[in-house]
């Protein structure tokens, strides 16, 4: 993790950690380097924060004052620009999104010409221009300065796709969408129209500020009511940049990310269309997901967290299917990126192709009550090798067993220590966090 670039870009809040002209200085890099043996094409997409238009304006001037050319495809998700670098042959890829933070907070996501996060190299190249550690780069004149071209059309194009990836039609099916004020509400509802369901939307009216607001994934509470309310078969809730999505059921019961793994995982591997008989997941799945693939012979892979780690695993050992319990969830036949739309159409599938509800899907697996505490700290580094939090983890681990588990990890975009525990009951899970937390306290290491 470099100074600027975490596990998912350049986040940070909007004119105080991330700055117009940090965004410009991305461009500047961007277009030159890729535009060293050719006129570089390079696509931006953005969700709908208010400033992620002053960041777009801001990428384009640095790209096209480096010579580059910038095809502007404006709302969208994340996702669709990692389809159109590859479909069209860009570059590379930005998009402009802070995926489930709030609406105060923006990021700079660069997406390379596989469709993937670009390599942590160039991330260094960008941060060290950033801060003048390397020569200034030339800046284009005359007719090598670049242009700005609108590519609307790449959007639309992206939609026909989801569309096309569907075995089956909709009809008779009620579905709720929660489009969380986001990226999602220029596409989500156009697709599943198209594919011949009854949509029930909510949250697809963005202003600005209010993405992520009370909605979406993170506050799945609002899709549950809708669902409910609306008497509906299933819904799908996405973040604000639509790279994950979580489920509800017809009863209003969550079915997260580690629960669509499980059920899209046995279904392929029941078609056999499971490669390798593997999921790729990482460590924050829940035990439960691995006791429920363990029962009907399914083989897992851990990575670190983020999607980025799962991908890379995937590519490197032909795995078909992988994701995150946030609702991150690769179909590497279809895509090189968490697609949270896509991800609601394979659910969609397997529903329709088992014959079943999704309900009595996600009854076969039992999630473990889990417990997440987010502890700031002065020095993440200190506080993950402090000797007495390490023993207090290590015993917490001794004493779980096999019948849950600790996880004590440091977040990649935040000053925070994260602490997670499984167990089979929420009293043990708070035990064990807590006595960490208090160790932690004692220790001098939490920012209060």
């Amino acid at each position: 993790m470099g100074k600027y670039f975490g596990t998912d870009g350049f986040r940070g809040e909007a004119n105080k950690d991330l700055t117009v002209r940090h965004a410009f200085l991305v461009g500047r890099y961007l277009g030159w380097y890729y535009g060293q043996n050719h006129k570089a094409r390079i696509v931006i997409g953005k969700d709908t924060r208010r400033s992620s238009y002053m960041f777009e304006d801001a990428l384009s001037a640095g790209l096209t004052a480096s010579g580059a050319d910038a095809y502007l495809l404006h709302v969208t998700t994340t996702p669709s620009v990692a389809y159109c670098v590859r479909l069209d042959g860009f570059d590379c890829g930005i998009m402009i999104s802070a995926s489930h933070n709030p609406f105060y907070d923006n990021g700079i996501k660069i997406i390379s010409a596989t469709g993937q996060k670009i390599d942590a190299k160039i991330e260094q190249q960008i941060e060290d221009y950033i801060d003048g550690k390397t020569p200034e780069i030339p800046l284009a004149t005359g007719d090598q300065i670049g242009r700005t071209t609108d590519y609307v059309s790449g959007r639309n194009r992206y939609i026909g796709y989801l569309i096309s990836i569907a075995t089956r039609s909709f009809k008779n099916f009620r579905v709720g969408l929660d489009c969380s004020n986001g990226s999602a509400s220029s596409i989500a509802k156009s697709v599943f129209d198209a594919l011949g369901a009854q949509t029930f939307v909510i949250n697809n009216e963005p202003d600005g500020t209010n993405i992520n607001r009370g909605c979406g994934s993170t506050h799945i509470e609002a899709l549950q009511r809708h669902v409910i309310d609306n008497k509906l078969d299933l819904g799908f809730a996405y973040d604000g940049d639509a790279d994950r999505c979580i489920a509800v059921d017809g009863k209003g019961r969550v079915v997260d990310g580690d629960r669509i793994l499980y059920i899209c995982g046995k279904y392929l591997k029941d078609t056999g269309r499971l490669a390798n008989n593997t999921i790729v997941t990482t460590v924050m799945s829940n035990i439960g997901l691995y006791k429920a693939l363990d029962r009907v012979g399914i083989s897992y892979e851990q990575t670190q967290v983020g999607d980025k780690y799962v991908c890379e695993n995937m590519m490197a050992n032909g795995n078909c299917l992988g994701g995150e319990q946030s609702g991150h969830i690769i179909f590497s036949k279809h895509a090189t990126t968490g697609d949270g739309i896509l991800t609601s159409l394979m659910v969609m599938e397997t529903v329709i192709e088992t014959k079943r509800t999704l309900e009595d899907l996600a009854d076969e697996i039992r999630i473990y009550p889990q417990l997440l505490r987010n502890v700031k700290v002065s020095d993440k580094k200190a506080a993950m090798s402090n000797p007495a939090v390490e023993a207090a983890i290590e015993q917490a681990r001794q004493e779980l067993g096999s019948d849950g588990r600790i996880l004590v990890r440091p977040s990649g975009t935040e000053p925070v220590v994260r602490v997670m525990t499984e167990a089979e009951s929420d009293e043990i899970c708070a035990k064990y966090v807590y006595d960490v937390i208090a160790v932690m306290r004692r220790e001098d290491l939490i920012v209060e």
